[in-house]
């Protein structure tokens, strides 16, 4: 007969495990009588007489019970599933500990060098894209003749694009691996900001420029996630604060090249009327240089082996981690050391597989649906699982703090150039010369006219030839028997005037725009010139692009900061410390009254604001667990773009109107995100989950 005992099989049809020493989960209990013989128990059940009367028989012999021995079965079943459940718990609790043994086992060197300067070019691309519409803006508002509310949307464009990549390439990368979607990230983004070098409209210039920032919209949350999993716990903080260096040189290129290449204006070339390529186009291409070099790059990194155990996919993990660790250690010489890790603990829970789709099953469209379907809901659920009780409450935290620094760092980031134009505008106006009342006959003008209004002036058999125009209004003038003739204009416009047998050749100057309530007689516009005049010593003026470059280099001091004292004083002091500190360069703007006072502040600006990105950014992909870090990241990062997208465009509407605005709402924002950072929790000793 079986031992009872050794039974695992309950009376619901439940399965437990064995008791005996054959069984995984071992239980050691044992009883100090000999098994009960089944005939024995039964003949007392059946034997009718009262229990509580009459004693049991068996009760001299020392023999326990049946009931006794029941229950001695249940307790030991009840015990067995509680360690069958205790060592489940184990199972999963020590995957991230065995996976930090490993990667110190692994050392940090030449592999994650070579990572660090791959993923580097990925963000310095994403820093080139913030600047790229506005460095070339000035130049194609004229080339393409854009309206303010062309400008506005072109402008704002580029961050709802970024915007849009975060979240989408964020939640792809925790279900189809970190280094497959910066792949495509950085190919969409090659592929558009190279169209978008040609188009000619303003409609296809937007939209490429709209997926070229889908595309590098996902290089922020993608490569911090691909990064950190590589990096050991007492490494990761500050060398997640040293990639931060690249964005800043992502700043410094494209200020450079702009400043370098937008003013030459015979840079560029042009076929017939219908095709131009100015020198702001060569900048544009330029720009694209780091995703391309980035993109090269990625293609010999392999997969993080972290995302790979998540998945499930254990050779192909231990198979980069054996990679990681011969890399590292045959650059230090070392080539004789072996990788010992022979098994890796896997996830308990594996319910996120994709569906496979044979390929005899329906249509080739059908099996693409059928998968591409179960993508999407699955990365829906992940992202959902974002407002889990244990991630809600720190999740929130982390978002104000994102929302508050980015609304004050891009909205401050766009208002210092526009502040500093208007600035110069207003000392360029405080010039103007007036004539009142001139009257010019026959009289040849071969000379720039500049920053003048002419009011009730009569210009009689006058030529206007091979000139610059800009900045001139004539109101109600008259010009008779006038001749204008290569003309290059810039903001310039004739308002309630006359115009009598007059001629336009080769003018920029166009009869529905420049013109305005005016009386045309016999007046006629030949070989009118097709675009805008581009006139780069006013709208590429040096200060902007220097402007750009020293706020750029100005965080400099910051990330190194950062990256010293990450791990030493920790990620909370860091992000609320330089909020605070950000904070107080906002609210000494109240003083700036200079176009070299908003440099400097500016500058002091940027340095202070810079070591509160580096740890928000650190603290981010601490929190999360690996299989929501990415997702988590790019939502983040999507909230940072949408605060842009607000600050941009509520700063911009009050240029010339107040600067009390911008400065109080940022000066709020980073006092209360700052105070708010001191209540995340620390994570400067925690083992990635």
């Amino acid at each position: 007969m079986d031992d009872p005992y050794q039974n695992n099989i309950n009376q619901q049809g439940e399965t437990y495990p064995t008791y005996g020493e054959g069984g995984e989960y071992t239980y050691s209990y044992q009883t100090d009588y000999p098994p009960q013989e089944e005939e024995d128990a039964a003949s007392d059940v059946t034997e009718g007489h009262d229990d509580d009367d009459q004693m049991y028989e068996g009760e001299y012999q020392g023999i326990p019970h049946p009931d006794e021995i029941k229950e001695a079965r249940r307790a030991a079943r009840r015990e067995a599933r509680m360690k069958a459940r205790m060592a489940a718990e184990v199972e999963e609790e020590t995957l991230p500990d065995q996976y930090e043994s490993i990667m110190e086992d692994c050392g940090h060197g030449r592999f994650q060098w070579t990572l660090f300067t791959v993923l580097g070019l990925a963000l310095m691309a994403d820093g080139v894209e913030c600047f790229v519409v506005s460095f070339a803006l000035p130049s194609a508002e004229k080339d393409m003749c854009l309206s303010n509310a062309d400008k506005g949307m072109l402008g704002l464009i580029v961050y709802v694009g970024l915007m849009i990549g975060a979240v989408l390439w964020g939640g792809l990368a925790d279900k189809l691996g970190r280094r497959q979607c910066l792949l495509y990230a950085l190919a969409i983004n090659c592929i558009f900001s190279f169209l978008s070098c040609f188009a000619q409209s303003y409609g296809f210039f937007i939209f490429f420029r709209l997926c070229s920032g889908i595309g590098i919209g996902g290089s922020i949350p993608v490569v911090y996630t691909y990064y950190a999993e590589f990096l050991q716990m007492d490494k990761r903080g500050e060398h997640l604060s040293w990639l931060c260096l690249f964005w800043m040189l992502g700043g410094l290129y494209a200020s450079f090249t702009a400043w370098g290449i937008i003013p030459h204006y015979g840079w560029g070339f042009s076929m017939g009327t219908e095709f131009q390529f100015h020198s702001w186009r060569v900048f544009v291409l330029v720009c694209f240089l780091p995703s391309v070099a980035a993109l090269a790059g990625l293609v010999f990194m392999p997969e993080s082996p972290r995302f790979l155990l998540e998945t499930a996919r254990h050779d192909e993990a231990w198979m980069i981690l054996k990679q990681v660790h011969d890399t590292n250690w045959r650059a230090k010489g070392e080539p004789e050391r072996v990788f010992q890790v022979s098994q890796i603990k896997m996830p308990q829970a594996q319910d996120d597989e994709f569906i496979e789709i044979q390929s005899e099953t329906g249509t080739a469209f059908q099996r693409f649906m059928v998968r591409h379907m179960t993508l999407v809901k699955q990365v829906m659920k992940n992202l959902m699982s974002l407002a889990a009780p244990d991630l809600r409450l720190h999740g929130l935290f982390i978002a104000i703090v994102w929302f508050t620094m980015a609304f004050s760092y891009y909205g401050l980031g766009a208002w210092f150039p526009d502040q500093i134009k208007y600035l110069q505008f207003e000392e360029y106006e405080s010039n103007v010369k007036i004539f009142h009342r001139e009257k010019v006959e026959r009289f040849h003008f071969n000379f720039t006219l500049q920053n003048q209004v002419h009011k009730e002036g009569e210009y009689i058999h006058d030529g206007f030839i091979d000139i610059e125009i800009r900045n001139v209004k004539f109101e109600e003038s008259l010009f008779e028997n006038c001749y204008f003739e290569d003309i290059r204009s810039t903001d310039t416009f004739f308002e309630n005037c006359t115009l009598k047998n007059t001629v336009f050749y080769n003018t920029d100057l166009w009869e529905d725009s420049k013109f305005i309530n005016c009386k045309l007689e016999n007046t006629t516009f030949l070989h009118p010139k097709k675009g805008c005049h581009l006139n780069f010593q006013e709208e590429n003026d040096i200060l902007i692009y220097l402007v750009s470059f020293l706020g750029s280099l100005s965080v400099l001091p910051g990330n190194i900061i950062a990256g010293l004292l990450m791990d030493k004083i920790g990620r909370l002091k860091i992000i609320g410390g330089s909020m605070l500190g950000s904070a107080g360069c906002t609210f000494f703007l109240l003083l700036c009254f200079s176009q070299w006072a908003v440099v400097v502040f500016q500058c002091l600006f940027f340095a202070a604001s810079a070591a509160a990105w580096n740890g928000i950014e650190v603290v981010t992909v601490e929190l999360y667990p690996a299989s929501k870090r990415a997702t988590a990241f790019g939502v983040l990062n999507g909230t940072c773009k949408l605060a842009a997208i607000i600050s941009t465009f509520t700063f911009g509407k009050v240029i010339g109107i107040t600067k009390i605005i911008p400065i109080i709402l940022s000066f709020s924002a980073l006092v209360c995100g700052g105070l708010l950072a001191f209540k995340l929790p620390e994570t400067r000793e925690v083992i990635l989950q």
